[in-house]
């Protein structure tokens, strides 16, 4: 056996739960990553989400009252068309309008993002920065879109073995 090689067994094994992950990884990061909207902007129009005080101190300039609800029932809406495939490309355009209002608070009320800036960061901090795996996990739905297409060019992606 060669010295980094894989025991067969192991090898089969491995290859099983790849191909798993291969064929239903990007339909399950899909409807997680609707699930998060939906669930989110629900508690949001039922008042009951926990960003409530944050949203309200950053955006002051509108009234909580309608804004907050707005807001979720525009984050339903995103969940829901990621939910149907051809719907994402307008999911995403939602999603890139509604993302960046999420990161307002580390500018707007630093204090409240940071126990010690920058790099320690509140609850409500970690709660902000969790967006980036969501701003990552739309690119990777985004980017499915056209992966015939892209497969059929010999397009691969940038973290592809040669």
């Amino acid at each position: 056996m060669e010295k980094n090689s894989i025991p067969p067994k192991l090898s089969q094994l491995d290859f099983k739960i790849s191909r798993w992950m291969y064929i239903y990884g990007k339909p399950v990061l899909r409807y997680f990553l609707a699930l998060i909207f939906i669930w989110f902007g629900y508690l949001k129009i039922v008042g009951a989400s926990p960003a409530n005080d944050i949203i309200t101190a950053t955006v002051f300039w509108f009234d909580p009252d309608s804004f907050i609800p707005i807001l979720g029932v525009w984050e339903v809406l995103i969940g829901l068309l990621l939910c149907f495939r051809k719907l994402v490309r307008l999911a995403i355009l939602l999603l890139v309008f509604q993302i960046p209002g999420t990161f307002l608070p580390l500018f707007i009320l630093p204090e409240v993002a940071f126990k010690e800036f920058p790099l320690q960061l509140s609850m409500e901090g970690q709660y902000i920065i969790k967006n980036l795996l969501i701003i990552g996990a739309a690119i990777v739905v985004g980017g499915n879109i056209r992966e015939r297409e892209f497969v059929n060019k010999k397009i691969k992606s940038s973290d592809a073995e040669s």
